[in-house]
């Protein structure tokens, strides 16, 4: 058994987490911090866990909750993590960093789109935590930078067909929509009832904070520098993230080609389910699941592949992508303690 602490639990993704782990066989979870609920147990901040956690929210120290635990999941905001991660390893704790704070390989890119870094110097260990593209670096990994929701839907879309050079890597097109945990627990006018219910938008249009995390991801997989145009939209519901991707194909691809391609870059990626040409994913047969069901179209009167991705982001998109990286921190099977976890309407 390891034993665990979730640093900022009073947060959705915090929430999802304590879902996961109570439920976890190899995990015993000991302690939640949380400043703004210091002192409250964690059944006050959340009621669901009434009588199946009996934690309080305490408002440890970094190094006093490294040493307390084996493992420390940080779901802080930006800024906060890269502050608090640099004690927590020096504390002996193995960390997953839900925030975007050690996304990205380059401090500069991470400066120009969220702010300077302070902790520069780890961005060189912390490996990028989608299993499909690097479960043998996280496998050796003490620093995991959680992979953010949009783009892990929508590297997981077309990674195989940047890889292969199936598409045209100048033009890819990303569409996603998400639902309103999204944006996280915080109180914020865009995201009220009222300004949400019965209404569809596209917010953040071509400035995005996830665009840079996916373009480094597959500028990585095609071995050169890739640029993409990439719109996220807000849809009325709680959870579930649907991303759409456009790319041109290059000369000769066949739809053959397409599923050959799919089915060997994911034959041993055991949350990734493959709908195949013509069936399309949605939301509801994620939710609460750390699967990303992949579909798509190969639309022949211009040459084109749409792919279409859901997951939920709550889970596949945060929390249960966390999970699943320290499985492979510690040396436990992939799957362990998110299999479970199928939702069913």
């Amino acid at each position: 058994m390891i034993r665990a602490a979730i640093h900022g639990a009073s947060g959705y993704t915090g929430f999802e987490l304590i879902r996961l782990l109570l439920k976890h066989p190899k995990v015993d979870l000991v302690a939640l911090s949380s400043r703004q609920f210091a002192g409250v147990p964690i059944s006050e901040v959340f009621p669901a866990l009434r009588g199946v956690c009996p934690l309080v929210c305490t408002e440890f120290s970094e190094v006093e909750l490294a040493k307390a635990v084996d493992m420390v999941f940080a779901a802080l905001p930006h800024q906060a993590s890269m502050n608090a991660v640099p004690l927590l390893l020096k504390g002996g704790a193995k960390v997953v960093d839900l925030s975007a704070d050690f996304r990205f390989r380059n401090a500069r890119v991470y400066s120009d789109w969220y702010q300077p870094h302070t902790a520069p110097e780890l961005l060189r260990e912390a490996v990028y935590g989608l299993p499909e593209l690097h479960k043998d670096e996280i496998k050796e990994a003490k620093l995991v930078g959680n992979p953010g929701c949009y783009p892990t839907s929508v590297i997981l879309a077309i990674a195989p067909l940047v890889k292969e050079r199936a598409i045209d890597l100048d033009s890819i097109i990303a569409d996603s929509k998400s639902g309103v945990s999204g944006a996280g627990r915080g109180l914020s006018l865009a995201t009220h009832f009222c300004e949400v219910n019965e209404g569809f938008r596209a917010y953040k249009v071509a400035e995005h904070r996830h665009t840079p995390e996916m373009e480094q991801e597959l500028s990585i997989l095609a071995g050169r520098e890739i640029k993409i145009s990439f719109t996220p939209h807000l849809v009325p519901m709680t959870r579930g993230i649907l991303s759409t991707i456009y790319g041109n194909l290059t000369d000769g691809v066949s739809p053959r080609m397409i599923v050959e391609i799919f089915n060997e870059f994911y034959k041993d990626a055991p949350f990734v389910r493959i709908l195949g040409d013509g069936v399309f994913p949605n939301t509801l047969y994620v939710r609460g699941t750390n699967y990303c069901d992949i579909g798509w179209k190969i639309d022949e009167r211009v040459n084109r592949i749409i792919v279409v991705a859901a997951i939920d982001n709550l889970t596949r998109g945060a929390s249960g992508q966390a999970v699943c990286n320290m499985n492979l921190m510690f040396d436990f099977p992939e799957t362990l303690g998110l299999l479970r976890s199928v939702w069913q309407p």
